[in-house]
This record gives structure tokens, sequence and C-alpha cells, in this order.
């Protein structure tokens, strides 16, 4: 397939860039962007390399807002309905094979996306990059609420795995039964250490996978 892929959605079109790998496919990963920035960031760029060493199908999925130029985020239900219509539509298509597991996840906003959706989207595993957990302070102004439910909204039984930046402003998820949370060096950006991501995503992996 020739350049991203453009499927429409209740808030716009949404633009998805599909990375195959070659022969059989293991399962397929869809990856959403943060809140202001896009489907190039070095630890979507990272995670896309490892999961394609592990046999994965990669979709980085683009927001209508996005697509449209603008840089201020939609609101929730836009973002959560753009992405399961995303789902839906490459299930139309005939990209998301039914024997396939589909991993979903993303930085930043991209991880609460998935999260949110992973009932929805029938998610095998939920893979969160800097999940922003608390918004920091802003002087004069109240605490924002924790979004650790959102975390929570994923179904018993899905493996979760979070990666942190030990100095993110956001704070750090906690673990949980079924809830990994690998802290690495850095901050919000996950740009400090390559490595130790890619490692914490690959040992990872099998487990939506169902690799022993």
């Amino acid at each position: 397939m020739n350049g991203p892929l453009t499927l429409d959605t209740p808030h716009g079109p949404a633009r998805v860039h599909l990375r195959p790998v070659e022969g059989p496919a293991a399962g397929v990963l869809l990856l959403g962007h943060g809140a202001g920035g896009g489907v190039a960031a070095p630890d979507l760029t990272a995670t896309t390399a490892v999961a394609g060493e592990h046999g994965l199908i990669v979709g980085l999925v683009e927001q209508p807002y996005r697509v449209a130029g603008r840089r201020n985020v939609a609101p929730t239900h836009q973002l959560d309905a753009a992405w399961e219509a995303v789902v839906a539509g490459l299930r139309e298509r005939g990209l998301l094979a039914a024997n396939l597991p589909l991993i979903c996840g993303g930085r930043s906003s991209g991880a609460r996306v998935a999260c949110r959706t992973a009932a929805a989207t029938g998610a095998a595993g939920v893979l969160c990059l800097a999940f922003p957990l608390q918004p920091p302070v802003r002087a004069g102004r109240e605490p924002r609420p924790s979004r650790l439910p959102e975390l929570e909204a994923v179904p018993a039984g899905v493996p979760v795995l979070v990666v942190q930046g030990i100095r993110d402003r956001f704070g750090m998820p906690p673990a949980a039964p079924g809830r990994e949370v690998v802290q690495i060096s850095g901050d919000h950006g996950l740009k400090s250490d390559r490595a130790a991501l890619v490692a914490a995503v690959a040992g990872w992996l099998p487990q939506p996978l169902g690799v022993s």
C-alpha cells in the first residue's frame, strides 16, 4: 500500500500509516499520537520498530483534528469515536484479520484513548507510553482529577503496559494486577533511554500475543 490510508470517522477523516511485516503477521498494533504531537514522535518510532521485529503490523493513527491541521486537541468523546471508527474501518477492509490479536496504544493522549476504548475495540492488550496520570497544577487553580479511572477502564484480563519516565511531570501511574508499569530515565517525552523503552515493550509483547 502506497501512502497513508484515509478512513472516515464521525468527526472527519483520520489517517492510518500502515507498516506491514514480511511473512505471516503475529498481530496488529495501533498507536495514537499525543495531544499536540504527531505519529513521528521518538517513542512511537522506537515502538514501531520493535513491534515489527516481533511480527506485528503497525498502524500509526492520526486523529481527524490533526489531519485537518488543528493543534488544539479535540474533545474526549470525539477522540474516542474517531478511534473506534478507525478500528471498524480497518476491520471492514480486512486489514484486521479476526485471527490476529489487536493491541491498542499510543503516547500520552493516545494512550488515554486506547484505555477508554479497549472494551469497544476488543483490544487484546493496551500499550501506554507516557500516560498523563495527573495534569500539573497551574498557579491559582484547583488540581484537576486524576486520570487513573481511564487506566482502570481497561477490561479485566487485558494486559496493560505503561512505560513512564521517572521525571514525568504528569506523575507515575501505579501498577496493578494485569497492569505493568516500567519506569525508565527521562521525562514525558521518553527520549532519554530508547534502549530501555525498546526492552520494556519487547518484554511485554508476548502477553497480549498469547506467546509463552
